[in-house]
């Protein structure tokens, strides 16, 4: 690899660049520094509520304003940073590179997506600033159609968003078949890539159900239609039907990418080929699919038939397979590995502890009657957070270590980051087991104040609220401080020894057209039993570099 100075961060210059930028990379940074804005604000939110918490009665806030923190803290959470997070920005800088290619099959459509999102980003602002909106994230009706609170604009966002959802997941589509260089085959493509795949075919096919709902929910506020609202002649029930269509599919496009991450730093950070290849891109496909057909587990108290009861809870089972064939091949690829404990191994160890948890307790609120026991308590509120902020937050962190000295070439200080890890896996366990006591003992969620006898879980769960906020917090910081000038790598440096394209044949920054030449594929992603490629570190007239020991020749160092 020959090294160049110029890189997409530096050419080309000015303001207007990254405005109109067709380089997909810039445009997922943009993606990234949007997300993780709209992170910190629904993290504070989230702050906010456990304080409220700390004690029972309104001592900082009105229920209705509670109502709107918590409504605000679920819509902007997922809506503007969990779904997009990943294959926004990391998906879109990485994809290509993983790929060989020079860019997505349709630059000017990934530029519009993310304005797109940009319209939905100021429509949530806007609804911020106008006093927010108290019906949950859910937008449930008929709440949702008489509320005089700022129902429409929230929609509308999540309406926009949508779309980019789905721009995104057809430029992903057609770049994975399109775009491949000669030799990478199905089978020789990352994990990564497959997450992003199996992710974009319920982008394309579930996004267009929550789309039509929000339409929906909007027509009949402005004309009165009767479609969900019982007094007009509609069917609240109807509503909960749509939504959940699309948002237990919606989980998935949400954990799928973090499986693909966690896919990635295993055998990367374990120096070991992937145990079950094969296993794990077909459970990726075969979650996509089954997750369309367990929408129904959320709607056990809701009426449906003791017919439809035992038949979406056993397909709530089967998912289970899938995803444990994931976990045991991850486990299995580190066994007898050379784990190194690097910050992006810290947060997919981490990963594999929270979402494992979170996994099995979905299976205990599969079972209808221990779901009619624990619905809309604490139980469901911990389970939630056990997969999207144990699972696809903490993975999203693990790829940002992983692929930051990729991204920006430079390095971060280790040992705050792996500080940071470890404050971040006990202030989640911290925060959210508690809470799965909170549900045992029948606290249901959503209330502003609760009894006394909940004090004490409360106030336990909200102190380690504040060590998960700090951590994340200045775990974000080390990454930004590490963009100094002094912590500059050299461009052909690959500190974790990965055997991906986008490790291997290009530079660090990526050279702004991705690879001077096109590669030339040699070897598999993760084949490290048969190549060894090892770390090396170039920092200024610094240079760290152990002896390749290779047992292929021409091996890339």
């Amino acid at each position: 690899m020959t090294e160049n100075k110029q890189n997409y961060l530096t050419h080309p210059k000015g303001i207007m660049s990254w405005l109109l930028t067709l380089d997909h990379k810039r445009i997922g940074l943009m993606y990234l520094v949007g997300g993780i804005l709209f992170f910190f604000i629904g993290g504070l939110l989230a702050l906010g509520m456990r304080l409220e918490l700390a004690a029972p009665g309104n001592d900082f806030m009105s229920s209705e304003t509670y109502n709107n923190i918590y409504t605000l803290h679920g819509a902007i959470m997922i809506f503007l940073f969990i779904i997009p997070a990943i294959p926004g920005a990391l998906g879109n800088i990485l994809l290509p590179l993983m790929l060989g290619a020079k860019d997505v099959a349709f630059p000017r459509l990934n530029l519009a997506s993310f304005y797109i999102y940009s319209i939905g980003a100021l429509l949530a602002v806007y609804t911020i600033l106008a006093g927010g909106v108290d019906t949950g994230w859910t937008f449930y009706t008929p709440y949702s159609t008489q509320s005089t609170s700022n129902v429409i604009p929230m929609t509308l966002a999540i309406f926009v968003i949508g779309f980019s959802s789905i721009l995104t997941g057809l430029n992903f589509i057609a770049t994975v078949h399109k775009m491949r260089i000669p030799g990478l085959t199905w089978y020789k493509l990352p994990l990564f890539v497959w997450a992003l795949y199996g992710t974009s075919l319920v982008q394309i096919t579930a996004t267009p159900v929550i789309a039509i709902t929000m339409v929906l929910l909007i027509l009949e506020r402005f004309l009165g239609i009767g479609i969900f609202d019982p007094a007009l002649g509609g069917d609240p029930v109807l509503y909960q039907h749509f939504f959940w269509f699309y948002s237990h599919p919606a989980v998935y496009i949400m954990i799928l990418p973090a499986f693909g991450i966690i896919s990635e730093i295993i055998p990367v950070h374990s120096r070991k080929k992937v145990w079950g290849y094969k296993f794990i891109a077909y459970s990726t496909l075969s979650i996509a699919f089954i997750g369309f057909l367990v929408w129904g587990h959320h709607m056990f108290t809701s009426g449906q038939s003791v017919f439809s009861q035992i038949v979406f809870s056993f397909i709530t089972y089967f998912v289970g397979i899938p995803t444990g064939v994931k976990i045991f091949s991850w486990i299995l690829t580190m066994y007898k590995g050379q784990v190194s404990f690097t910050p992006p191994m810290m947060y997919a160890l981490s990963f594999l502890f929270l979402f494992t948890i979170g996994g099995l307790t979905g299976i205990f609120l599969g079972a209808v009657a221990l779901d009619i026991h624990l619905h809309d308590t604490y139980f469901v509120v911990a389970h939630f957070h056990y997969v999207m902020q144990g699972g696809t937050i903490v993975a999203f962190l693990g790829g940002l270590h992983h692929w930051w000295p990729k991204s920006f070439g430079s390095m971060y200080n280790q040992t705050i980051a792996n500080i940071c890890a470890l404050g971040v896996f006990l202030g989640f366990n911290g925060t959210f087991f508690p809470q799965f006591l909170l549900g045992l003992r029948g606290m249901p969620r959503r209330y502003a104040t609760y009894d006394e006898q909940f004090v004490e879980l409360h106030s336990y769960s909200t102190f380690w609220s504040g060590i998960l906020g700090l951590s994340i917090f200045f775990a974000v910081m080390n990454l930004v401080w590490s963009l100094r000038k002094s912590n500059k790598l050299d461009p052909g440096t690959n500190p974790w020894g990965a055997m991906t394209l986008e490790w291997t044949h290009t530079t660090s920054p990526p050279h702004p057209h991705n690879f001077e030449e096109e590669p030339v594929l040699t070897h598999g992603p993760y084949d490290y039993d048969k190549v060894i490629v090892q770390p090396t570190f170039k920092t200024g007239s610094k240079y760290k570099k152990k002896e390749n020991k290779s047992t292929l020749e021409g091996d890339i160092e």
